[in-house]
């Protein structure tokens, strides 16, 4: 598979390291400088900044969308339309509503669609859904996670805090995978309640976000993310009526990457309790990549599409418009 990156920013440069196999043969970035350092890392890459050019190449297989939110609709809607295989990093799109129709657009042009939550192809979200599967935890009731991050100096003059370019704070930038998570255990949200409020940062996007989500058979997600959480921080936990699962750390200044299953005992009292550690390196991002190769051989749809992404999006949309937020532009 022949893969083209556009944006070549920190997340790109991930993409570009973790190609399963892959040949990266294009990367495209308006600071010339990163396309040709990432291009460094595939032999006889092409480098430039007109991000059409690799769409109009025959021999450009997939792409990967890695820019800013303002920018991931318009290159994604021209490569699906140019007969491109897409994965685009999350959110995505700025909102839900930018991404009305394209779901219908890449069934016309027979292309695949994967939004890069990659979260999920974490070795410990891999293993806590088996057990899922597998009914250790038996009905599930209930998520309760936190996902934060302390910013870095001049965070607040980054574009991720210019909301005309991306769509909104802290809620929409790690919330989403929160939200992505728990509706992949739980299903769809039906209630959805939150808040939005910027405590620190001196931005108008939110630095904090609080989320109440509930299903239609009354299952709860309860979520925070932050960036004043000084401590970089990942804990997730899942609770059904024979368990619990909790995955702790993401690796790097997340800390160790940790599942543990607590097993409810038919005395109860102190579960039985099961940790599975992974101080390896994340291979999330390659396993996500080689498995969307394998949705293009096999022409099937990819597990994390653009309709898990309008999901997310759309749990975004409704908490903002309550707090009377609102950072379409």
């Amino acid at each position: 598979m022949n893969v083209a990156i556009i944006g070549c920013g920190r997340v790109g440069q991930q993409r570009a390291r973790h190609l399963a196999g892959a040949q990266l043969v294009h990367c495209v970035d308006l600071d010339p400088e990163r396309a040709a350092q990432v291009a460094a890392l595939g032999g006889g890459c092409v480098c430039g900044s007109d991000w059409r050019e690799p769409l109009q190449r025959p021999g450009v297989d997939a792409v990967i969308v890695a820019t800013p939110q303002d920018a991931q609709v318009q290159i994604v809607r021209a490569a699906v339309t140019a007969a491109k295989h897409v994965l685009v990093e999350k959110p995505a799109a700025r909102n839900a509503a930018e991404l009305h129709g394209l779901p219908q657009l890449a069934a016309r042009h027979g292309v695949r669609v994967r939004v890069g939550f990659n979260h999920r192809y974490h070795r410990a979200f891999r293993q806590a859904r088996q057990l899922v599967d597998a009914g250790a935890l038996g009905p599930l009731l209930f998520v309760r996670a936190r996902y934060g991050h302390g910013g870095r100096p001049g965070y607040a003059s980054e574009w991720r805090a210019q909301p005309e370019r991306s769509g909104g704070g802290e809620l929409l930038d790690q919330g989403v995978h929160l939200i992505d998570l728990a509706r992949w255990f739980l299903g769809e949200f039906v209630d959805v309640d939150g808040f939005a409020h910027t405590y620190f940062w001196d931005m108008p996007v939110e630095d904090n976000g609080f989320m109440l989500l509930k299903t239609a058979s009354r299952q709860v997600a309860f979520l925070h993310v932050s960036c004043t959480e000084w401590k970089n921080t990942f804990s997730w936990e899942l609770f059904g009526r024979a368990g619990k699962l909790q995955v702790d750390g993401l690796g790097g200044s997340y800390g160790l990457e940790r599942l543990t299953w607590y097993r409810m005992l038919p005395g109860m009292g102190p579960p039985e309790t099961t940790i599975w550690e992974y101080p390896m390196a994340d291979d999330s991002w390659s396993t996500e990549l080689a498995e969307f190769a394998e949705d293009i051989r096999r022409g099937r749809e990819p597990a994390v599409g653009l309709q898990d992404a309008i999901a997310a999006l759309s749990v975004v949309g409704r908490i903002y418009a309550a707090c009377g937020h609102d950072h379409r532009a």
